[in-house]
């Protein structure tokens, strides 16, 4: 396994998207249990797009307008429900000192829904693992499995790492209602943002 291929996965899972702000948002508002969870579901909804991208199923994505536009405006949806849930206190975001904890299986359900209905991981994978996978090799759909499942590791340990850190400070953030109102708020922009750049991206 090549490291300019970690390093670039690390990079791509680093950086901040819709699965690390649920996470760090569940971290928040029910602590670093809920966080671990959550990046649990976050990593799962990874699966999808890579058994798209192993079976051939993302180059159908690819040349298909429609079956991309209908996943990715599914995506943008999904992304302003979160935003108008967070708002009204019922979403992602609910900082309580003794917030009573939501079943694992709907933290998990959330997570794999928020990053299924994101078609940027279906390009990634792509357009991302083949260039590290010879593909006149008999077992080429292995090797990419392989770099999947590391992608995927990579992206639970970053995801737990961002979710840990956030709870850290959840009982500092749950004792001042001001600055409750102005993350629930900031997170629900940051939802609606993120909806705004996938709506208008090709």
């Amino acid at each position: 396994m090549s490291l300019s291929f970690l390093l670039t996965s690390l990079a791509i899972v680093a950086t901040p998207g819709t699965g690390a702000l649920y996470t760090v948002a569940a971290g928040l508002s029910r602590g670093t249990r809920a966080s671990v969870v959550a990046a649990v579901g976050c990593t799962l909804g990874i699966v999808p797009h890579m058994i798209a991208a192993i079976t051939g199923l993302a180059a159908l994505l690819n040349t298909s307008a429609t079956a991309f536009q209908t996943i990715k405006y599914a995506g943008v949806a999904y992304l302003l429900y979160m935003a108008w849930g967070t708002l009204r206190d019922k979403g992602a975001l609910a900082v309580e000192e003794d917030a009573p904890a939501l079943p694992a299986l709907k933290v998990i359900t959330t997570g794999v829904a928020i990053n299924l209905l994101n078609p940027k991981l279906t390009i990634f994978f792509f357009a991302f693992l083949p260039q590290f996978v010879d593909s006149g090799r008999p077992d080429s759909w292995l090797r990419m499995t392989e770099l999947s499942l590391v992608f995927m590791a990579l992206t639970f340990v970053v995801f737990v790492a961002y979710g840990r850190f956030a709870a850290a400070f959840r009982d500092r953030v749950a004792a001042r209602p001001s600055v409750v109102t102005g993350m629930r708020r900031t997170f629900a922009g940051a939802f609606a943002a993120l909806a705004g750049v996938l709506a208008f991206e090709i």
